[in-house]
């Protein structure tokens, strides 16, 4: 795989360690985290949330349009992208728009809610509570955002079976 790779999915997905495996796996290859550049911002930062203001929604286009010209700027220098993070509903077509590099790959990792659930208390980091809920964001991801690119369901793999699973199925996941 060449160009940029796009793995998104909800919190707790396996986003994180996939594509950081992926990009081990790959001869030049760059991971670029999406949350890095959330939280670049130190003072004004708004959290998108359900029903989130207009500025909120402002500082997460922000965070994709950095992260997509990052992975331009990696691609332009010889490195395969790996790009990770949420990115769902029309912001994912929105997203597509933003990459200039081709070929351009979409891969969506689509647990049941019960394995993200289980990952979610597992792990140190916590993405929900309040007002994220794991059977929102399922809903969100499984009703708003676009079949575009390999969609899987990773609830009864292990990071490196996903990973082989994206590596054989790329020309699905290739969406430009």
């Amino acid at each position: 795989m060449q160009g940029v790779v796009l793995v998104t999915g909800v919190m707790a997905a396996g986003k994180s360690t996939v594509a950081q495996l992926l990009a081990e796996r790959l001869p030049r290859a760059a991971h670029v985290r999406g949350d890095v550049f959330r939280r670049m911002i130190v003072s004004g930062r708004q959290e998108y949330l359900p029903g989130a203001s207009g500025e909120a929604l402002a500082q997460l286009r922000l965070r994709y349009r950095l992260s997509a010209a990052a992975a331009d700027a990696y691609a332009e220098a010889g490195f395969t992208a790996v790009v990770q993070d949420v990115v769902l509903g029309d912001e994912l077509t929105a997203y597509v728009r933003l990459v200039r590099t081709r070929p351009l790959y979409v891969v969506v990792l689509a647990p049941d809610a019960g394995t993200v659930a289980a990952r979610e208390a597992g792990r140190a980091k916590t993405g929900y509570g309040g007002a994220w809920t794991v059977p929102a964001l399922d809903e969100a991801l499984r009703a708003s955002t676009p079949p575009i690119g390999l969609w899987l369901d990773t609830s009864g793999q292990t990071p490196t079976e996903t990973v082989e699973a994206i590596l054989a199925g790329r020309e699905r996941a290739r969406v430009l």
